[in-house]
């Protein structure tokens, strides 16, 4: 068994008929399927997503991207939304500096209350962390909270350990199977604090480079991480599964 711990199946080109796509995880030995919400939109579109397909789990939140636009009372939806059965976390959240679509100052605020609000419910956080290493480590310092899957990885292996040394784990997509640097970062790791992901429609690994992702080919990420980290295939994907399982509560098959 195979589990993709971050598919934008809430997006296009999925959205429309997200049937074909969950058919093919299955058939890969993609058996759970966790998708984040970016805005209020999304985050519903997620719900009503894991409502239909079994096997499928939501996450909910304000992506830094879109926190200039959340509405004033956008706490007070996730609330409501949160307490959906199968949301098992709240993201995708954190800060991009690399864009800045939003005021640093806005995305700071935003993230610093889905904190606050993951840690109040004792919720895992999926982070979304682009250039913006010292920030994200000191808003998390500060609610003393790092139950954090700080996915799509891309920052060094210095600042990976310091983050798994107060309890975060970390997720690559499909660049580990082209990206040297992301290759090296890994083999630094360990892999039980390790979880894998597609984060489709973006960043299909070989040989799909280049091509619309989806979640399906979370095996090729896992071939590569286990080629990177030496572990045979079955082995790898059975840890990356208990890891992800243990992280974010995932309900019995």
């Amino acid at each position: 068994m195979l589990i993709d711990t971050h598919a934008h199946l809430n997006i296009e080109p999925f959205c429309s008929d997200a049937q074909p796509y969950v058919e093919r995880a299955r058939e890969a030995g993609v058996l759970r399927i966790l998708v984040p919400g970016i805005d209020i939109r999304t985050s519903e579109a997620a719900i009503a997503l894991a409502e239909r397909f079994e096997g499928l789990y939501a996450a909910v939140g304000i992506h830094p991207q879109d926190s200039a636009a959340a509405p004033k009372d956008y706490l007070k939806v996730l609330e409501k939304l949160a307490a959906h059965p199968k949301v098992l976390a709240v993201g995708e959240v954190g800060l991009d500096y690399y864009r800045n679509y939003a005021p640093r100052e806005t995305q700071r605020r935003i993230f610093r209350e889905q904190i606050e609000f993951a840690r109040d419910r004792k919720l895992p956080l999926i982070v979304h962390n682009r250039e913006a290493d010292t920030d994200t480590f000191m808003l998390l310092d500060e609610a003393d909270y790092f139950h954090a899957q700080f996915h799509c990885y891309a920052s060094d292996a210095g600042y990976a350990r310091k983050l798994l040394e107060r309890g975060a784990r970390i997720s690559f997509t499909g660049v580990v199977s082209f990206s040297q640097k992301a290759r090296d970062v890994l083999k630094t790791l360990p892999p039980e604090k390790l979880m894998i992901e597609t984060d489709c429609p973006w960043m299909a690994p070989l040989p799909y480079r280049g091509k619309t992702n989806e979640p399906a080919y979370v095996r090729e990420v896992a071939q590569a991480f286990a080629q990177v980290l030496g572990l045979p295939f079955e082995a790898f994907a059975d840890i990356s599964s208990r890891n992800a399982e243990a992280f974010f509560h995932f309900p019995p098959l």
